[in-house]
């Protein structure tokens, strides 16, 4: 079943809350499912996928128990060890052999993990392993979380003893084809054979330009999972998310709005829009590749730069100087918008995205979108009050601009706070 974003987020967030829930119950004896939840985020790269996992250790090292010998004692699966608690055997990670080999923990879930492109098995090198007490797992309902689960500590040097049932598995497995993934699909051939494994909740989280697609199942996975990828839908959903942000972000939207006010005629106004065009797109690539300043000051200075752009567009447009709004000077405010706008970018999208420069175009043709949707809006009602009657025109300007001036002031003294903040911190 297949869970559109923003409905993701509960969802994965509630399942492994369950989790925790359930790590924190006693420990049983044998192969026990008492965590039963996999987790996987799938990261699209430009040459392949990688995948960060979260599975129930179980799944993993049950299938490799031993045969029971004559005297009736067990070989102990790989990672673990076997002791008599009450009666019952029991089995314990084996932190030791953990943390001698923890790639070799890795491959023994990239062996049983199924990632297929065109009907053919994607081998993948394992890049980490981490083991973790459900009780003291890390979260991991989103990406970020994903990576900095990978941060912490091989395994748990406290000594204490963790049972398997109660203890789960990340995995971090890079799968390298040379080129984008838009179709692959995703099963899991691991079958530890225990009570309660056909409960098991899958949550596959696909992350692609920007964009989550979330599928929900339960059991093995046998039957794996096709996941489909439109390059052409990646583009126009870059394209929404820059109409979405311009029309949001209200700083951007009044300036537009005073750099079209102020502008009497058609050619003034595509003079100032060219330049304002010009001058986003370029600092929207070179803020996004980070070839600016990334001290903590930075951002609230070009944040305060920005309200006063548009204190400056309020006032050309109130006092009718038409040349100070040439394409030049709206080149130049250009530049301030543009980083604006590779702050948001670089929340939806990494430099190892794929189809990296078709995403940056298509976030800045939706930024071109929503700004010309501004311009139609307002501009021709004033360009028809000017010519019917000219103090309709003034009034209705000063209606507009001033109050867009009054809060962009404010905006300035917040944010000029900020960035003295940051220098004296």
């Amino acid at each position: 079943m297949l869970i559109l974003v923003p409905l993701w987020r509960p969802l994965v967030v509630l399942c492994i809350a369950l989790c925790l829930i359930a790590g924190a119950l006693p420990a049983a004896a044998h192969f026990q499912l008492n965590v039963n939840i996999r987790v996987v985020h799938v990261e699209h790269l430009d040459d392949g996928l990688r995948l960060y996992l979260r599975l129930p250790t179980p799944y993993v090292l049950a299938p490799l128990i031993g045969e029971p010998k004559a005297d009736g004692t067990v070989e102990p699966a790989p990672y673990t060890t076997n002791r008599v608690v009450e009666g019952e055997l029991s089995h314990s990670l084996d932190m030791g052999a953990i943390r001698d080999d923890p790639l070799g923990l890795g491959r023994l879930v990239e062996e049983g993990f199924q990632v297929m492109q065109d009907g053919q098995p994607l081998r993948a090198d394992v890049e980490a392993t981490r083991v973790y007490s459900a009780i003291a797992q890390p979260p991991f309902a989103t990406l970020d979380e994903a990576k900095r689960a990978f941060e912490a500590p091989l395994a748990d040097p406290s000594g204490e003893e963790i049972f398997v049932g109660d203890s789960v598995t990340d995995v971090v497995l890079r799968y390298r084809t040379g080129a984008p993934v838009y179709e692959f699909s995703l099963g899991s051939t691991l079958d530890p054979d225990l009570p309660e494994q056909d409960k098991t909740a899958n949550l596959i989280l696909d992350h692609f330009a920007g964009e989550v697609l979330v599928f929900r199942e339960s059991g093995l996975l046998a039957t794996p999972i096709k996941i489909s990828r439109s390059p052409l839908k990646a583009a126009l959903g870059f394209v929404w998310e820059g109409i979405v942000h311009i029309l949001e972000g209200m700083d951007h939207v009044l300036f537009v709005l005073c750099l079209a006010i102020g502008a009497l005629r058609l050619g003034s106004l595509l003079w100032r829009i060219t330049g304002f065009t010009v001058g986003h797109t370029v600092t929207l690539i070179i803020g996004f590749f980070g070839f600016v300043p990334q001290a903590a000051w930075f951002i609230p200075a070009v944040e305060t730069g920005i309200a006063l752009s548009i204190v400056y567009a309020g006032a050309i447009a109130l006092l009718d100087r038409q040349g100070a709004g040439s394409v030049f000077v709206t080149a130049g405010l250009g530049l301030l918008h543009g980083l604006g706008f590779s702050f948001v970018l670089h929340e939806i999208l990494n430099l190892e995205s794929p189809n990296l420069w078709q995403s940056l175009l298509a976030f800045n043709l939706g930024v071109e979108i929503g700004q010309v949707a501004l311009v139609l809006l307002v501009w021709p009602l004033f360009w028809w009050l000017g010519r019917v009657n000219a103090r309709w025109a003034t009034a209705g300007r000063w209606a507009v601009v001033l109050p867009a001036m009054t809060v962009a002031a404010a905006w300035t003294g917040e944010r000029a706070l900020q960035v003295m903040g940051t220098l004296s911190a």
